[in-house]
């Protein structure tokens, strides 16, 4: 009997282990691939592709990354033939939720030894953004981080960090000190003359309250440029 290959072969076809929700039962989710993940959120395929197979074309369209793949918008997602609204919002939650777990605070507040140590933290809060956000980590006297707050969005271009928000934060939490960064959506790590004069207005600021500046970051997708590492603090 000659077999068709111009229909695909429908997931209830497969074999048992090679069906994602069946495999994830029987082996665990460390036995499948980042497709069949996504494959057991959009739940169905269509008439010409499985669930596995949109599954691959949304990992395509985010380069087969997951970092890339969080960027992506419902609208974006909805490109694919076959991913419609419900779906595309599936796996923008799911996404999420992904990077809400990786950010949560342990039970001990982490400990800023270093430029790094405050990059770390604060990376996934600038990872998928395309536009700049202004973020401050307040911390107490052994350097560890009391609070972690967004301060304000803008633009592609700029966003505006007011120092009156940042010392009331500073001073209802009682911090000791703080570390303020923002991000570049372009990927330049240039610090702006407007940076500089922020940087400079919050140390003069800092030290009438007590409150000691301890950095300025500029973050980009994985770099960073450290005001206090370069001697601007």
């Amino acid at each position: 009997m000659k077999i068709e290959d111009s229909k695909p072969l429908n997931i209830k076809d497969w074999s048992p282990e090679d069906r994602p929700r069946e495999k994830l039962l029987q082996k665990g989710t460390s036995a499948l691939t980042e497709a069949e993940l996504i494959a057991i959120l959009i739940g169905s395929g269509t008439v010409k592709a499985s669930a596995v197979e949109l599954a691959k074309k949304i990992l395509q369209l985010g380069n087969n990354s997951l970092n890339e793949l969080a960027r992506l918008t419902v609208k974006d997602l909805m490109k694919i033939k076959g991913i419609g609204e419900a779906k595309a919002i599936t796996i923008v939650a799911a996404l999420e939720l992904g990077r809400r777990r990786k950010e949560q605070d342990p039970a001990e507040k982490p400990k800023i030894n270093s430029s790094k140590d405050a990059f770390d933290l604060l990376k996934g809060d600038f990872m998928d953004l395309p536009h700049e956000e202004f973020w401050v980590l307040l911390l107490n006297r052994a350097n560890r981080v009391i609070n972690k707050k967004r301060i304000s969005g803008g633009g592609v271009s700029g966003t505006v960090a007011d120092p009156k928000i940042i010392f009331k934060l500073a001073l209802e939490e009682l911090a000791s000190g703080f570390i303020v960064a923002h991000n570049h959506p372009s990927g330049n790590l240039t610090a702006s003359q407007s940076d500089l004069d922020l940087t400079r207005k919050l140390k003069e600021s800092g030290k009438l309250l007590e409150i000691q500046l301890l950095d300025h970051l500029i973050i980009t997708n994985q770099k960073y440029f450290s005001f206090a590492d370069e001697g601007l603090i």
